[in-house]
């Protein structure tokens, strides 16, 4: 009797134990979250797609656009590396936020995520149709071909104590996935654009919307063909998950 008494009393004391070591992990992980830097994000992009993607995602963000638009003109040797382009103009729409944000004399810790999508067919950039003409011409070319979807990320990140005090940084990647159309008739390209869904998409179509009746497959994220790869984006930068909405 005495000795399952006392191997009753070495188990519950074995259970105490781990359950008041289990408590300190915990308690101590509290601690650390408590006094971790809590970053505000800022998405740079008016873009609706890219709202719905990066809220989906679980991040707290506010939208902030420049007030003077960006320029997106290219020179000769971007243009001809559309990886380059897109990273070049996201870093750009993110990069005029932050200039915007810093002359408030802002203070904290920021993040601020620009992002910029192109549609790449034999090496040209498919922007965005100027006209129903330009977008049935676009749509004409994507017909029956593989055609790439580039969407590069720029993320810049301030540390501001205080207004003379400012430390900045960024980083910048590119995700690519590929889209395969259909062979489309003149017709199904008209009845496409009458639905007035391409005249603010790169190359001319929205695989979120009617769009997706072009296409017959496509490889890699859809995310990153709709505008924004959350995935990767998340993965590279953990502390966006548990940042706060920017008040600026």
């Amino acid at each position: 009797m005495t000795e399952r008494t006392d191997e009753f009393a070495n188990e519950v004391a074995a259970k105490v134990a781990a359950d008041e070591l289990q408590q300190a992990v915990e308690e101590e992980a509290e601690a650390e979250a408590a006094t971790a830097p809590t970053f505000e994000v800022i998405l740079a992009s008016s873009s609706p797609r890219r709202r719905e993607l990066l809220d989906a995602a679980g991040v707290k963000f506010t939208v902030r656009t420049p007030a003077t638009p960006v320029d997106e003109s290219l020179e000769p040797d971007l243009a001809a590396d559309p990886e380059e382009a897109a990273k070049k103009l996201a870093e750009r729409k993110a990069g005029a936020v932050i200039q915007e944000v810093l002359a408030e004399n802002y203070t904290g810790m920021l993040i601020v995520i620009g992002a910029d999508t192109m549609v790449v067919l034999d090496g040209k950039i498919f922007g965005k149709p100027r006209s129903a003409s330009d977008g049935k011409h676009m749509l004409r070319q994507l017909s029956g071909r593989t055609h790439e979807v580039i969407t590069a990320v720029s993320v810049w990140m301030v540390a501001a104590p205080n207004a003379e005090d400012v430390s900045l940084g960024f980083r910048t990647f590119a995700d690519k996935s590929y889209v395969t159309f259909r062979d489309l008739t003149d017709e199904e390209i008209t009845e496409y654009l009458r639905k007035g869904e391409s005249f603010d998409k790169a190359g001319a179509y929205a695989i979120q919307g009617e769009g997706a009746a072009l296409v017959d497959h496509y490889d890699g994220s859809l995310d990153t063909i709709i505008g924004l790869p959350t995935t990767r984006l998340i993965k590279e930068f953990p502390d966006l998950v548990n940042a706060e909405a920017a008040e600026c």
